[in-house]
């Protein structure tokens, strides 16, 4: 369907289509819960990485899995974040040693895969961190009590570029 089409349907049968579409997306198990977004990003992410020769195999972490998102066959962990524009910051990462704890946090994942997509749920850049960048790039978020990653130039220089669509 086009933007003019769905201009043409009313609330009530919008609202309806949007309730089959995801009915119809859980039936194929492209998603799992109703975070839209984030499902998209990790379908997105382990879809790129699949797809990519050179690149490892992933696979999605079973439902609950604390930490994790996906899992490559050589049992590398990833923690996967979806950031939808405008914005440029992720959720945050539970389970992590509160800001001021002086010991060295305890390892959750290898690496962090932050998928950036377009208002249309398009991939707009996916970008691969490991665990020593996120400790070095991390931002506490003092509401949540928990840590975030800003993707700002810094970041970007220094993660490894997966996929790019900025045009």
């Amino acid at each position: 369907m086009n933007e003019n089409q769905f201009s043409k349907i009313n609330n009530e049968e919008l609202w309806l289509l949007y309730a089959d579409a995801e009915l119809e997306l859980k039936n194929r198990g492209l998603v799992r819960t109703r975070n839209i977004v984030g499902e998209r990003g990790e379908f997105l992410a382990i879809e790129t990485y699949n797809s990519i020769p050179g690149l490892p195999n992933l696979q999605a972490a079973p439902e609950g899995t604390r930490n994790i998102d996906a899992i490559s066959r050589k049992g590398e962990r990833y923690s996967i974040k979806t950031v939808s524009e405008p914005g440029t910051t992720t959720g945050v990462f539970y389970g992590i040693e509160e800001k001021g704890n002086t010991t060295t946090p305890e390892k959750k994942f290898e690496y962090v895969i932050i998928v950036q997509i377009f208002k249309n749920y398009r991939p707009k850049r996916i970008i691969e961190l490991t665990w020593e960048q996120f400790l070095k790039h991390k931002k506490w978020h003092s509401t949540m009590r928990a840590w975030n990653l800003s993707v700002t130039k810094a970041l970007l220089e220094e993660s490894k570029i997966i996929l790019d669509n900025i045009k």
